[in-house]
């Protein structure tokens, strides 16, 4: 089957990217023959991208790259000409691109930008000889693209879409929302709560209609748990990678200044520092943004160490709020309470936003518990920051941690992360809402009834030491008492989530197959 998919953007690193790059694996993997749009220009480095094409030399050109496998399968990806101008849902800094958010750029620039999309996808339709499934990412603009283009599809509803676009400025994109979901023949979000905010911006029937429950997936090879005695070898191999991987000279004419770039010389030194810890070891994966919550973890984490001295925390990510995050993290090791106060009565400002305070955390500083000062002094030297990561670095480091903390305080679609965590056997400790809520109760129904209540924390005044309570629990345990939970955490993702599953339901969405896919209630 030759299945079209259509996202805008780049290949590793969070959220979407992965969800396309392992859907694309997975289609070829059954035998499909997979053709991607987005804007990865470095895709060719991917080992499972079999073709690319781009327009560079005005039309359409088509590199092989690999012969085809065995099973028939494949992956081309395409690089459409967008002419510089990349929108975006959250701002990051794109090499080779002007980048702004959907709520920034003008009605005449977007079209263009869907112009020049469509006129790509038409191409590739053309050359392949038709699509028999298609798949549009995001509820703008993805579909619009697809629909101009003259295809039917499934439409895969992230949540950042409607987060950053469609419901801050509903009266503009309420329009694009409505046709994107007359076009779809399945609609697919990751969680009930997303399917609830999509009818917050298209609520009629036959929308309704034709909403199922697609989350994204695990590759639960990729994670897998790792005995407990493994884990600073396997820290500490991942390490040298990435010190190998820093050796390597930039290629001519690579381009500085994206959001993307990393040091692995800093991310080696950051795991094998954590593979030096004396006690457990817990990790934070994501972007680092305001919204993340990250500020709620840093606080909760001297509380956490008092009941599990010798443990250590390690920050995973990118974003425009690390700085502010290495500054609240050395306040609170100083012991200077006022100073991290302070970071957080700045809040937003602090990622470039307007100056608004962060409520959890400023509560917290104003009222500290009796001992919280020296806790954080106690505390220093254990909380470190890795910068960026690729996803099959991620994997190889998460298992051989014993904790993975979740802590966003905005709507999440999914909780990718805590199910990749829970596939490796690594307590996955979570946000109690939205997305990530509906991962951890499916997490808690299958886990003994002493740690199911481990696996999330309301997001409100308590959150701080609700999160340190937990932490500090199951880092305090011995490891004979956790092993039964850690199996457990595995045996629910693989029996609910798979990639192998997920393309399926795509496939399914595409051609119309409701009846085969769960309700999103």
């Amino acid at each position: 089957m030759r299945v079209l998919i259509f996202h805008g953007y780049l290949l590793s690193g969070t959220g979407s990217n992965v969800y396309n790059a392992s859907l694309a694996r997975a289609l070829a993997a059954l035998g499909h023959d997979v053709h991607l749009l987005c804007q990865d220009r470095e895709a060719r480095a991917h080992d499972w991208v079999d073709a690319f094409g781009d327009w560079s030399s005005g039309e359409l050109r088509v590199e092989r790259l690999r012969s085809r496998r065995p099973g028939g399968g494949g992956v081309t990806v395409y690089v459409p000409d967008i002419h510089g101008l990349l929108p975006v849902f959250v701002r990051d800094r794109y090499p080779g691109f002007e980048v702004r958010t959907f709520t920034e750029i003008g009605d005449a620039e977007l079209e263009r930008y869907i112009d020049a999309n469509v006129r790509a996808v038409r191409d590739v339709v053309r050359a392949i000889g038709g699509a028999d499934a298609a798949l549009a990412n995001h509820l703008v603009m993805g579909p619009a693209i697809l629909a101009r283009a003259g295809l039917r599809y499934a439409l895969k509803v992230h949540g950042s879409d409607l987060a950053y676009a469609v419901l801050p400025e509903l009266d503009r994109f309420r329009p694009y929302a409505e046709d994107a979901c007359a076009g779809a023949n399945g609609i697919l979000v990751g969680s009930a709560h997303i399917a609830g905010r999509l009818r917050e911006a298209v609520d009629d029937p036959a929308t309704n209609a034709k909403v199922r429950l697609g989350p994204p997936g695990v590759d639960t090879d990729l994670f897998r748990p790792l005995p407990r005695a493994d884990g600073p070898a396997r820290l500490r191999e991942t390490a040298a990678r990435l010190r190998a991987l820093a050796q390597v000279p930039a290629q001519a004419g690579a381009e500085a200044g994206s959001s993307w770039d990393r040091d692995p010389r800093e991310a080696a030194a950051a795991l094998e520092w954590l593979a030096d810890a004396p006690g457990g070891r817990v990790a934070y994966v994501g972007k680092l943004i305001v919204s993340k919550g990250v500020d709620l973890l840093l606080a909760a984490w001297p509380l956490a160490h008092a009941r599990a001295p010798g443990s250590r925390l390690l920050i995973v990510g990118f974003g425009a709020y690390r700085e502010a995050l290495e500054r609240l993290a050395g306040a609170l090791a100083a012991g200077r309470l006022a100073d991290a106060a302070a970071i957080a009565e700045r809040g937003w400002a602090l990622e470039g936003g307007e100056e608004r305070a962060l409520p959890i955390l400023s509560a917290f500083l104003r009222e500290p518990p009796t001992g919280y000062a020296e806790a954080c002094e106690r505390a220093a030297g254990t909380v470190a920051f890795a910068g960026r990561l690729e996803h099959g670095e991620v994997a190889a480091a998460l298992p051989a941690c014993d904790a993975l903390v979740f802590p966003s305080t905005f709507p999440e679609a999914f909780g990718m992360v805590a199910a990749e965590a829970a596939a490796a056997g690594v307590l996955p400790i979570c946000a109690a809402h939205s997305g990530a809520l509906e991962v951890s109760r499916a997490l808690a129904e299958g886990l003994p009834a002493a740690h199911a209540g481990l696996v999330s924390f309301p997001v409100g005044r308590r959150a701080v030491p609700a999160i340190a309570g937990a932490l500090g629990e199951w880092l305090a345990l011995p490891e004979r008492e956790r092993a039964p939970t850690r199996a457990a955490l595995r045996e629910v993702v693989v029996r609910r989530w798979s990639w192998e599953s997920v393309a399926e339901a795509v496939l399914a969405a595409s051609a119309g197959e409701l009846e085969r896919l769960p309700a999103a209630d």
